[in-house]
């Protein structure tokens, strides 16, 4: 397991497990991020990335995205 902000640019890759506050959680579980789901690395600026998952980009700060495990 690794963060998310390791990801490859481009690469699929399946969440593991999302950590965080409870209200972080909470927000990424809303945006589509929980276990099980496919995530794709679209970009990466400054750490911060843009990613595809459920069929929407989103982006999440680099904060974010190290809580994150694939």
């Amino acid at each position: 397991m690794m963060p998310l902000t390791f990801a490859d640019t481009g690469s699929e890759n399946i969440i593991r497990k999302v950590g965080g506050s409870p209200e972080m959680k909470k927000h990424l579980e809303d945006l589509g991020f929980v276990p099980g789901s496919e995530v794709t690395v679209m970009n990466s600026i400054g750490g911060n990335l843009i990613v595809s998952i459920k069929g929407s980009r989103i982006a999440v700060s680099k904060e974010m995205a190290s809580r994150i495990m694939i």
